[in-house]
């Protein structure tokens, strides 16, 4: 591949850190969004190209990451790219999405002479704007090794899982673990709650033995001071947990912890809650 030129289609709080990240080392060439006014906001604070869509942004990049919300985006903006694209571009898909949305995505994108990474992200938002991203890709070794500068800039770990889906295969997996120790902190925390434990001395107490958790840390004290809205959106979780049932079932293992927390989930959502972070499951583990 020649000199890397990079786009980033996806602004909200990971992607706009990401490409954050791209500018800084000096890879971006331009950004794309849903809403073209924090299209423009970004473009004007960094210096680079607005693009009115992905596919303007195909024309002057050779090397494009999405972050966007669904199966039906990805498909969408892959599209769009494909219809535009210079023969080899990568694309690089840092959504959670099905494994068969990145088989299909790779498979419109060869069809225009490049290649397809699926490469979700693990490691909130925190984890962006640090650079410190976990990213569990699959794909062709050969494409990730070109386009390893543009993770470099915002990762913390690049971990190879296999061919094309293994990377989302993975992150099913990722979520599936986080689903459990969110039921667990949540049952654990109110439980806190009712003895009338302090929280201040609680919480690295437990953070120092066996209970400690990356959720625990980040979002314990602030679950117990009812703050919910610091990270990841419980409604995105429901949808990434749906996508990690399925996966289950087709493979016949017990899904239990899956089955209470997509539940759980849909429970707060209709309750009003699906804006806030996924240790809102606290909510439902008090006292009523």
């Amino acid at each position: 591949m020649n000199e890397l030129k990079a786009g980033f289609v996806g602004l909200g709080a990971m992607g706009w850190a990401m490409a954050g990240h791209l500018k800084r080392v000096g890879l971006l060439v331009g950004v794309a969004n849903r809403s073209i006014a924090k299209t423009k906001d970004f473009a004007q604070k960094n210096g680079v190209l607005g693009a009115v869509d992905p596919g303007e942004l195909a024309q002057h990049c050779n090397v494009i990451a999405l972050c966007v919300s669904a199966d039906a985006d990805v498909l969408a903006v892959t599209r769009a790219i494909a219809a535009n694209a210079q023969p080899g571009t990568i694309v690089i898909d840092h959504s959670t999405v099905s494994s068969k949305t990145a088989i299909e995505a790779q498979k419109i994108i060869r069809a225009a002479g490049g290649d397809f990474l699926d490469a979700p992200v693990s490691g909130g938002v925190e984890g962006a704007k640090n650079g410190k991203l976990s990213i569990m890709a699959g794909g062709d070794a050969d494409a990730l090794a070109r386009v390893r500068p543009v993770l470099d800039a915002y990762a913390g770990r690049i971990a190879h899982l296999g061919g094309i889906g293994a990377g989302q295969n993975t992150k099913a997996v990722n979520q599936t673990v986080i689903a459990g120790i969110m039921q667990g902190i949540g049952e654990g925390l109110a439980l806190a709650e009712a003895l009338g434990l302090d929280p201040a001395v609680l919480l690295p107490t437990l953070s120092g033995g066996a209970a400690q958790s990356w959720y625990l840390d980040k979002r314990g004290a602030s679950a117990m001071r009812n703050e919910f809205n610091v990270g990841f959106k419980l409604s995105l979780m429901h949808k990434d947990l749906g996508i990690a049932r399925d996966l289950a079932a087709a493979a016949g293992i017990h899904h239990d912890v899956l089955d209470k927390s997509l539940a759980d989930y849909a429970q707060l959502m209709a309750q009003g809650h699906g804006e806030e972070d996924v240790s809102a499951v606290l909510r439902l583990k008090r006292r009523r």
